[in-house]
């Protein structure tokens, strides 16, 4: 009776193994790919199973912050850039674009005198 139910107990898990391998997305693996644990589990029932549940399969996180478990899902957070309050870096900026403007309208002057020539 004993043997009976360590065989059909046995048999359980390895279904169960097998199925969780099979239906298991390719991220949760570790140490090795999905076609290797299955055989691990079909050619050692019991061992197979067990380094399945215990080694190869991936724990998922559960974070509490409404990703479903799934740690790949961490939502990021974009901070706005906030509007710039120094009124010399605004100074800066401006007069940098003025000078531009100026480069570009001396080269096409610049330009202008060359054609002539």
């Amino acid at each position: 009776m004993f043997q009976l139910v360590l065989t059909v107990g046995s048999l359980a898990l390895m279904i169960f193994a097998l199925v969780d391998v099979i239906t298991a997305d390719s991220w949760k693996f570790r140490y090795l790919d999905k076609v290797s644990w299955a055989f691990i589990v079909i050619l050692l029932p019991l061992i197979g199973s067990i380094l399945w549940f215990a080694l190869g399969k991936q724990r998922s996180e559960s974070t509490g912050r409404g990703t479903f478990g799934d740690p790949r899902r961490h939502q990021t957070v974009i901070i706005p850039p906030t509007p710039v309050d120094d009124e010399a870096a605004v100074e800066r900026e401006i007069e940098f674009h003025e000078r531009e403007a100026r480069i570009r309208r001396l080269e096409a002057e610049l330009r202008a005198k060359r054609s002539e020539e």
